[in-house]
């Protein structure tokens, strides 16, 4: 929940109990997830361009309201009027559910991460021991929608969309887990809260710059090497190998049209956000930062590592499929080992 929105709802309204808690944990969803949706509208028809246009040295949308940010809403209005075409011979139920599950999974595992502080108002909704295991498995149930969809579509192209995408994540979720136990290991934690709380403290004072003990300055290796396993896991370039339009049309999302577009573009950003979230949290402090509030520093890191998968889907050409497999089974995973031994064995030395 929201902390201190019990106490505010019972004075309003004038209940106590079960039913003040269970609306609190509903209101509290719905201003998380209207926060993480506006920042998703922000970044799929705008930023997204403004940040393209910006590398290639062209003119985006600039017209519609203050920098062209209106553009939001006639583009929302266009994708969603469109007719919604069905493939023939599709498999309705997986076909429906599928930009469901892709959406819904990645917006589920914001429920866990500690978004910080606004006044009294701590953007928090739960903090389970588990809480780092449960946003990898929520995260990773985006898969199954990719293959429900690359599947159900009864088309060749989205067909091997869909087992592109299992072989992606097959290959690069075993690093991004590894990789994250290493963190566990230096906070002693599955506890979101509790990895957030062991980056508080104070690495070196420089004068009046103090450096945080964040384990993205602590252990680089591993920042870097979630880094690389969480642009594969979120599909953005140069390991966007299951939509790859120059290859198979659209990969996994080619039939989808129309309110069903929109869920799986939705999604795909909403994922790339998440991917921004789990990394500030366990690697830049969480919602820690100077003078401004927590909730603005966490966006504020979360855009940043949007702007740095915008940058390399500039920067980088799309890696073929058989290097795919070869970057995450043959060296992402073996460093990944690596630095789960060098963590154990610097943690246990320092603390015998």
């Amino acid at each position: 929940m929201v902390e201190l929105l019990p106490e505010t709802v019972s004075d309003l309204i004038g209940i106590e109990g079960f039913a003040v808690e269970f609306l609190a944990a509903i209101v509290g969803a719905a201003i998380i997830g209207t926060i993480i949706m506006l920042q998703t509208a922000l970044a799929g028809p705008w930023a997204k361009r403004k940040i393209t246009a910006a590398f290639t040295d062209r003119i985006s949308v600039n017209k519609f309201g203050p920098w062209g940010v209106g553009i939001i809403i006639p583009d929302s209005v266009r994708l969603l009027s469109k007719e919604l075409i069905v493939p023939e011979g599709a498999d309705r139920p997986a076909w429906d559910l599928a930009p469901l599950v892709i959406a819904s999974s990645a917006l589920l595992g914001f429920a866990v991460i500690p978004m910080g502080d606004l006044g009294p108002i701590n953007f928090h909704l739960a903090d389970p021991e588990v809480g780092l295991a449960f946003v990898f498995a929520i995260a990773s149930i985006a898969s199954i929608g990719l293959v429900m969809a690359g599947y159900s579509s009864n088309n060749k192209y989205s067909f091997l969309g869909g087992l592109r995408a299992v072989a992606q994540n097959l290959a690069y979720e075993i690093p991004l887990i590894i990789v994250g136990i290493s963190v566990v290991i230096f906070a002693g934690s599955l506890q979101m809260s509790e990895i957030v709380a062991a980056q508080q403290q104070t690495l070196v004072e420089l004068g009046p710059v103090a450096i945080p003990a964040w384990f993205a300055i602590l252990n680089p290796f591993a920042f870097f090497l979630f880094l690389a396993a969480n642009m594969a896991e979120v599909g953005r370039n140069p390991f966007d190998i299951p939509e790859a339009p120059t290859e198979i049309v659209a990969g996994f999302q080619t039939e989808y049209s129309s309110v069903y577009f929109v869920l799986i573009y939705l999604g795909e950003f909403i994922h790339i956000f998440l991917g921004g979230a789990i990394i500030a949290t366990i690697f830049l402090g969480g919602p820690a930062g100077p003078i401004l509030p927590g909730i603005v520093w966490f966006l504020i890191k979360i855009w940043a590592v949007f702007l740095l998968t915008q940058w390399l889907r500039s920067a980088l050409p799309r890696v073929r499929i058989d290097q795919l497999i070869e970057i995450g089974w043959k060296q992402l995973l073996v460093l990944a080992f690596l630095n789960l031994f060098l963590t154990a064995l610097i943690v246990g030395v320092l603390a015998a």
